[in-house]
């Protein structure tokens, strides 16, 4: 048996360390960790020097997604993905424009493209009742003073706790959890028209008819960020607002979903880690400074006044300048655009362009959507955390996508090397 076993490998093409890491495109010793997590097996080679490999299963894994890690030699890390391109001062997903997308499909349309590859005009997600009941006992359950951020995190969180089969990573039990669990947060959030203590009896397609279809994700997330009704170009703003903040490559959220999926946590604990990294005032909270200079701006009569407060103190401007765009935000424009058709949102579009243009005196900075997003809660009278929830609950479909790619490659492929920087080994015993 030995024997045979020997001539068979003699017959057939056997690669080299060196060999199957350049199909792989990694390192040599990466080779050695595939081999090491069973992902590869690997024969002595001939004289016992050195290991030998199967072309076909070295092939095999590099279609499953070994084929180049991401690299972490430079100053940002690298990660293969085919959902957010951002190119030229232009935003694409899968190739598409996305103000083009959001011009024309709502959010729950292009979510589930995004997913799935499919276009289906007019698919409505809904929110199943234990998961909705789990979810709205828990955010009742918390301070009254506690922001929409707080209440989003602990409604995944009681999400995911009602839903034994969230381990279950295949396409479709994913898929299945996507399109429950976005309206279960929106509609755990309490109603500004309500008292909160009347939260548990509210139902999620009761909201007010207005000229806006009230089952649709956008009309609901209106009805928990403003006691206004929505009128159609506002209510059509805020759901093309929602499709342009889906994704934006790998934004620091993002790559904390890409990581814990990489560690194949279960979706709802992927949007966690999401909602975890977008707490801060340099990602999700931006626009809510950027609402409350607007505010400031209003009550002021100048914004003259309120940009040199902002560069008096140090502060940067808010809303303006973005890193991936050396032009005006294209999201920021595609909403001013249907900003200007709304008349209520008029001085604070006014207000935001006067920023824009007394700021350009100092250094040339442009729109960015957080400036975008301010105008319209301003003029909609919601609060200024009202773009930050907004901003959460349209990335949660970005990040469902960028999971379902993730699961696609192989398992705890985001570990960087650490560059120890402390004392040299050994050491004394403290």
């Amino acid at each position: 048996m030995a024997d045979q076993g020997a001539d068979r490998m003699a017959g057939e093409r056997r690669l080299t360390t060196r060999e199957a890491a350049e199909r792989l495109g990694v390192k040599p010793e990466t080779v050695y960790a595939y081999v090491s997590r069973g992902q590869l097996t690997s024969h002595r080679a001939p004289g016992g020097r050195g290991s030998t490999f199967d072309a076909k299963e070295v092939d095999a894994l590099a279609r499953r997604g070994g084929r180049r890690e991401p690299s972490f030699g430079g100053s940002e890390p690298a990660v293969r993905t085919g959902i957010t391109l951002i190119s030229e001062n232009r935003c694409y997903y899968r190739g598409v424009d996305t103000t083009e997308l959001a011009a024309r499909y709502g959010y729950e349309e292009v979510a589930e493209w995004l997913w799935t590859g499919a276009l289906r005009p007019g698919i409505r997600f809904g929110a199943p009742e234990e998961a909705l009941t789990a979810a709205r006992r828990a955010v009742s359950a918390l301070p009254a003073h506690s922001g929409p951020m707080d209440r989003l995190r602990v409604a995944v969180t009681a999400a995911a706790v009602s839903d034994p089969l969230r381990f279950d990573l295949s396409d479709q039990a994913l898929l299945a959890t996507a399109r429950t669990l976005i309206p279960t947060l929106v509609d755990a959030l309490p109603p500004a028209a309500e008292d909160h203590s009347n939260t548990s009896s509210h139902s999620g397609a009761s909201s007010p008819s207005g000229t806006a279809a009230p089952d649709r994700i956008a009309h609901r997330l209106w009805t928990r960020l403003t006691p206004e009704e929505p009128d159609e170009a506002s209510a059509r703003t805020l759901d093309a607002a929602l499709v342009l903040l889906i994704d934006h490559d790998l934004a620091a959220s993002t790559f904390a979903v890409r990581v814990a999926a990489s560690a194949r946590a279960h979706p709802y604990a992927v949007v966690s880690a999401g909602y975890g990294a977008l707490d801060g005032p340099l990602h999700g909270a931006a626009s809510g400074l950027a609402h409350r200079m607007l505010v400031e701006v209003l009550e002021r009569g100048s914004a003259a006044a309120v940009v040199a407060d902002h560069l008096r103190a140090g502060r940067r401007v808010p809303g303006l300048g973005h890193r991936l765009y050396t032009d005006e935000d294209p999201r920021a424009r595609a909403l001013f655009a249907l900003l200007a058709d709304i008349p209520r949102a008029r001085p604070a579009l006014e207000a935001a362009r006067e920023v824009v243009t007394t700021t350009a005196r100092h250094t040339e900075l442009y729109a960015n959507v957080d400036l975008a997003l301010a105008v319209l809660t301003v003029s909609t009278g919601m609060p200024a955390e009202a773009g930050e929830t907004l901003f959460a609950v349209a990335r949660t479909a970005g990040w469902i996508a960028h999971a379902l790619e993730e699961y696609q490659e192989r398992p705890l492929r985001m570990r960087p090397t650490g560059h120890y920087q402390g004392p040299r080994p050994p050491q004394p015993l403290p």
